[in-house]
């Protein structure tokens, strides 16, 4: 076929040259996509699509693709708009019930409240123990953004774990000496206190010295009794 031939690519590229025109390449059919998908939206025929592309490459001097190229870049791209609009309807459906039911249900705005009451204690817990920053990361290294936020969190458990034991091991002690607790307010009791913390103190590392076995599972209860190492 003579589209097919070199004499053919020749004619086309002295066409071109005259009329100073740039070929249909990868840059264009970004263009065509880009086009379409800026009308997707607000143009639901795929043939005021068509025309828009045309007017596009027109303006930058682009040669056109053939017909079949911009009718399923239309189909594609109208196809990808619905789809969104589709999730983006969806999403505010959802949105709107969850609400309605945020509204109407105490029990579950309670739930919400708690669990963001935890969320906001531990983020203060750890902005406490980044001190001389105030929770500021200095760096500007993505990894060593990351180093920094892990190297936080260690020290933030370790405490957390220093604190319930602590607490637990107080509990164990008061029941043993025969006294009650109310179950509620031990529930107020949290892993995120900082009282008894000297942030500015001396750190003293001593490798030689092993530390004590831990009782992981301290018992309440007055009929048991559990020593622990103190």
């Amino acid at each position: 076929m003579y589209s097919e031939t070199r004499t053919a690519k020749r004619h086309f590229r002295l066409i071109r040259d005259y009329l100073q025109l740039r070929p249909f390449n990868h840059e264009a059919n970004q263009i065509l996509i880009d086009t379409m998908s800026k009308l997707a939206f607000s143009k639901d025929d795929p043939a005021d699509l068509v025309n828009a592309v045309i007017e596009e490459l027109i303006r930058k001097r682009y040669e056109l693709p053939v017909y079949i190229t911009l009718k399923d870049a239309a189909n594609e791209v109208r196809n990808k708009s619905y789809r969104a609009i589709y999730h983006r309807e969806l999403g505010r459906v959802i949105r709107t019930m969850f609400l309605l039911k945020y509204m109407a249900d105490e029990e579950l705005r309670g739930t919400i409240q708690a669990a963001t009451n935890k969320s906001e204690a531990f983020n203060g817990f750890t902005k406490w123990i980044f001190f001389c920053g105030e929770g500021i990361i200095a760096e500007n290294d993505r990894e060593k953004q990351r180093k920094v936020i892990k190297y936080n969190h260690l020290v933030a458990n370790c405490l957390i774990f220093y604190n319930v034991f602590s607490l637990s091991r107080i509990l164990h002690d008061y029941m043993q000496d025969g006294n009650e607790y109310d179950e509620e307010l031990i529930s107020y009791l949290s892993p995120y206190v900082t009282a008894h913390v000297n942030r500015f103190g001396k750190y003293r590392i001593d490798l030689n010295r092993k530390p004590p076995k831990l009782p992981f599972e301290v018992p309440v209860a007055r009929e048991i009794s559990v020593s622990l190492t103190k």
